[in-house]
């Protein structure tokens, strides 16, 4: 007979009442998980059920996203047409200068780029087959120490938490990241196993390969891992030591090669270091991407994190403090099972007691809860940029928690418990472990009230979206809550079994022990109803996630929610909307004299909207056209220095409802979302392209990024992400032009903010003064190739 005996319960080694009671085996050498062979027959169909789902979730509709995040797509395109922007991860194929982050997440879209030509499907499948990976991963991982109930549970939870939908149809690096610490977690649960040499190796392989994904955000969970391989792998202390030192040298192996690369080849033989203001990985390592997003001390960044407390360091990461992971921004895309993870933890833990060093139960609760706790304090108080989405680090976590904590109480309230002398109770269960057995059942029930009282909360901020749902999940969540602890009190459990008959040993619910039979049913259809009630929430968020297009630099899951962002992300500030802070009138900045519709506030020396010092009256580098230059009156090609009425080419100054392509975005002028060039514009860059190195240079690669894509030809981003970069100097540009190649200058994109190089103010302002601008699909551009010598 199978050891796990129903859909809810955990394989166990504990004796049965209807046979004999197994031989011992001693907790220091714990024995093997089953087999998957050995599974239920249920349990195979119920994964590939659950897979398949997860793939039509993160592939339906896909290619509505377009180019997604274009810096990257961009990056990705660059690397299917050269093998050294490939190995960089350069952002163009003539290699001026690479994204701000390792390569790792580019060379998957890379791969597929040249294997199936650039579209948005080769980029964003690959995402969506990794989220389908994870999920199966995560089932694996669960599975081997608690059973199928509790990895096929976790896996939804995955598969369904909303930022993790979002990020698995994104092709930000995060996708590849989460993968390979699950699957570094496996390896981690494999080597604990039998204190295996091989596998707590590969699992420092594996988050080596994290880091070259996400530089040294994969390196929060190396303290978890390590300290749970060194409580319970069942071998002595010094080799168990001996085993984390090689782990960490097969860490510094598999992430410092390409380090090691590109720190030791001459700077003037590969691309500029995006990130850096020094052309070094190291610095880019340690500063923009490490240490900096923890102090928020990040040189050339857009914005710093916030304080507690009130007032922030930027604009892009809200308030610190304990519950950031639950506030207005952050809270829809992880947190709806947050509270219910945590609770289960505790209760998991206290289940455990005291027992040996290796015991399993006790070291996968550590695992995952470790990993939940470290990374979500460091996303809590880190002072440096912090965007919601990163949070799809802590899905899993979450979702094995989930899983485990379940199937852990449910079989706690129906398997008898140990004495102090550490025998079952034989014949009846005494009162003493029946009450213990409820006192599991009324934390599934405190856990499941808690979840539909913040799922409340949580659609509460979205009042507007689906308003039959926020009551029917609070009310049924309570009802099956308030049910599954009447139901199990012991004293109604005596009323039926005073009347029944006892089970036998293929009980849906118990395993071969005297059984409820007149409430078993209920209870089973009463704790069905509670778990589809925890996940109503957050698969309502994944499915309107899944619907809806998502492009720029900062994409958000779920509906638009009050006072903070809505469905599509953020490519900039629409209508002047600042992030977690509602709108300012009119779209301006208050207090500011000259902030026009969408305009940054009057400087003195400057025209409104303006910064002061820069060309043409304090036009931003690069923005289209200067006070002389633009067909509306302020200086662009409509009100206020755009397209459309508040400075874009939509009601709110970009190309859609809000200003972006989607739903938001274009605010800031190409620093956060890529243009969309006309026919007009893309024909005017591929004219000649052949005899230019970079048909066009403008500031910002989320700007150049939108020709790239277009034109398919490389196009210099100035000053890299933020436009802050020294890359290239203005000698080195002037150089270039001199040279002959680059072809145009375009207007448009780059902000400075936090300190950086002035490098791409520079060039704007020597090209404005040397070059005559004409205008082209309401863009300033400039004729370099008058300023070729020779």
């Amino acid at each position: 007979m199978d050891r796990t005996e129903s859909l809810l319960t955990a394989p166990t080694g504990g004796p049965s009442a209807t046979g004999p009671a197994p031989t011992p085996v001693p907790e220091s050498a714990p024995t093997a998980a089953d087999p998957p062979g050995h599974d239920p027959r249920w349990a195979r169909p119920a994964l590939f059920g659950l897979l398949v789902a997860t793939g039509l979730l993160y592939l339906w509709g896909l290619g509505a996203s377009g180019w997604g995040n274009a810096f990257y797509s961009a990056a990705a395109q660059a690397g299917s047409e050269s093998w050294q922007a490939f190995f960089y991860g350069s952002s163009d194929a003539a290699n001026s200068i690479t994204v701000d982050k390792t390569p790792a997440s580019l060379w998957l879209m890379a791969l597929s780029v040249r294997v199936f030509g650039l579209s948005s499907w080769s980029i964003l499948v690959p995402q969506a087959l990794l989220g389908v990976a994870s999920v199966a991963v995560l089932y694996a991982t669960v599975r081997r120490w608690y059973g199928p109930a509790a990895g096929l549970l976790a896996g939804a939870v995955l598969a369904l938490t909303p930022v993790a939908t979002l990020m698995y149809r994104f092709n930000n690096p995060d996708a590849l990241l989460v993968f390979l610490l699950l699957a570094a977690a496996y390896a981690t649960v494999r080597a604990v196993e039998t204190a295996s040499t091989r596998w707590i190796a590969l699992a420092g392989v594996l988050v080596g390969l994290g880091f070259l994904t996400k530089m040294l955000q994969a390196f929060l969970v190396i303290p978890v891992f390590a300290v749970v391989h060194l409580l319970a792998a069942p071998t002595g202390l010094g080799r168990r030591i001996r085993q984390l030192l090689l782990a960490g040298l097969a860490v510094l192996v598999s992430a410092g090669w390409w380090v090691a690369v590109v720190e030791l080849v001459p700077a003037s033989a590969r691309p500029y270091i995006g990130g850096s203001q020094h052309n070094s990985i190291l610095e880019l390592t340690l500063g923009y991407n490490g240490l900096g997003r923890i102090t928020g001390d990040e040189v050339g960044s857009v914005g710093g994190g916030g304080r507690p407390g009130g007032g922030g360091g930027g604009p892009f990461s809200g308030q610190t403090g304990l519950l950031r992971m639950f506030d207005t921004e952050v809270g829809g895309q992880i947190s709806w099972l947050l509270p219910a993870a945590l609770i289960l933890l505790v209760a998991g833990l206290w289940l455990a007691g005291r027992a040996a060093r290796t015991d399993r139960r006790r070291a996968g609760l550590l695992l995952w809860g470790g990993w939940l706790l470290v990374t979500g304090l460091i996303f809590s108080f880190m002072s440096g940029i912090f965007h919601a989405y990163y949070t799809v680090a802590l899905a899993p976590a979450v979702g094995a928690l989930v899983g485990i904590g379940v199937t852990q109480l449910w079989q706690a309230r129906t398997t008898p418990t140990r004495s102090a002398a550490g025998h079952a109770p034989a014949g009846r269960v005494p009162a003493w472990a029946r009450w213990r057995g409820y006192a599991a059942t009324l934390v599934l029930a405190g856990a499941l009230a808690v979840t539909a009282w913040w799922s409340w909360r949580l659609l509460g901020r979205s009042p507007d979206w689906q308003p039959w749902l926020r009551p029917t999940v609070l009310a049924t969540g309570l009802t099956a809550a308030v049910l599954l602890a009447l139901l199990d009190l012991p004293v109604i459990k005596d009323f039926g079994s005073a009347r029944a008959p006892h089970d036998d040993a293929n009980s849906l619910v118990t395993s071969g022990r005297a059984g409820r039979w007149w409430t078993r049913g209920v209870v089973t259809g009463v704790a069905a109803l509670g778990m589809a009630v925890g996940v109503a929430g957050p698969a309502a968020y994944a499915v309107q996630t899944a619907a809806t297009p998502h492009t720029g630099s900062i994409p958000s899951a779920g509906p638009e929610v009050a006072g903070g962002f809505g469905p599509g992300g953020r490519g900039g500030f629409p209508g002047g909307r600042m992030p977690g802070g509602g709108e300012f009138p009119g779209g301006a900045f208050p207090g500011f004299p000259g902030g026009g519709n969408g305009q940054f506030p009057g400087f003195p020396g400057g025209q409104n909207g303006a910064f002061p010092g820069f060309p043409d009256g304090g036009q931003a580098p690069g923005t289209p056209g200067g006070p002389n230059s633009g067909a509306g009156p302020n200086s662009g090609t409509g009100p206020d220095g755009g397209t459309g009425p508040d400075g874009g080419t939509g009601p709110d100054g970009g190309t859609g409802q809000r200003g972006g392509r989607g739903q938001r975005g274009g605010g800031m002028g190409g620093l956060l979302d890529a243009r969309e060039p006309s026919a007009e514009m893309t024909a005017l860059l591929k004219a000649d392209a052949e005899d230019y190195t970079w048909v066009a240079a403008t500031i910002g690669s989320n700007n150049a990024s939108g020709y790239q894509l277009a034109t398919g030809e490389p196009v210099m981003p100035i000053g890299g992400f933020n436009g802050s970069d020294p890359s290239p100097t203005l000698a080195e540009f002037q150089r270039y032009v001199a040279d002959g190649r680059i072809h145009w200058f375009l207007g448009g994109g780059g902000f400075r903010a936090n300190g950086g190089s002035s490098a791409s103010t520079e060039i704007a302002a020597w090209v404005a003064e040397n070059f005559t601008a004409t205008t082209v699909d309401g863009v300033t551009v400039y004729d370099l190739s008058s300023g070729k010598q020779g």
